[in-house]
């Protein structure tokens, strides 16, 4: 998209406490990080596995307070209060989805949130992107998570219109 996602500007705009523990994995361009940390917010960690990408968003956010680390997703650790998702999920093989939901539940405290955007539809080539739909993921993340929405995304970006849901859940 080469900008913030607009979902996500949304929502981190809606945000007030600047001290949230933030992470955003599969960091790819990170326009959402940087994004938050112009808005003030402080605790902002991305994860990434390639070393080219995490080499990059060093660089480009040398002069933040932005964390950026290399490492498998599901090898990270840490906790956090709010995980914002924007095209790492739709990135796994589908076979990994449950293995997903299980580390998120584990990475986000009581209370916490997972954010974002999935994609709600099929695509024609065997992916990544992986698409799915609102029936899947309710099934999936129902058992970890209160699913406080999950609706057609209204601000898409234009070439995403019509195929993202906006997702914020809940751990219990």
């Amino acid at each position: 998209m080469g900008m913030v996602s607009p979902p996500l500007k949304a929502y981190a705009d809606q945000l007030t406490n600047k001290a949230t523990r933030i992470l955003i994995p599969g960091g790819g361009n990170s326009y959402e990080a940087g994004y938050l940390w112009e808005q003030g917010f402080t605790n902002i960690t991305v994860l990434d596995i390639a070393a080219a990408v995490t080499d990059q968003l060093k660089e480009r956010f040398a002069a933040t307070g932005i964390r950026v680390l290399e490492g498998d997703f599901f090898a990270h650790h840490e906790t956090y209060e709010l995980v914002l998702e924007q095209t790492f999920f739709c990135a796994l093989d589908p076979l990994l989805r449950i293995d997903y939901v299980q580390h998120m539940s584990e990475m986000i405290v009581s209370g916490g949130k997972l954010t974002g955007v999935l994609f709600n539809r099929t695509f024609s080539h065997d992916g990544p992107p992986f698409g799915g739909n609102v029936t899947e993921y309710k099934e999936l993340f129902s058992q970890d998570f209160e699913l406080k929405v999950m609706e057609d995304c209204y601000n898409s970006h234009p070439a995403r219109q019509g195929s993202e849901v906006f997702i914020n859940f809940v751990r219990k």
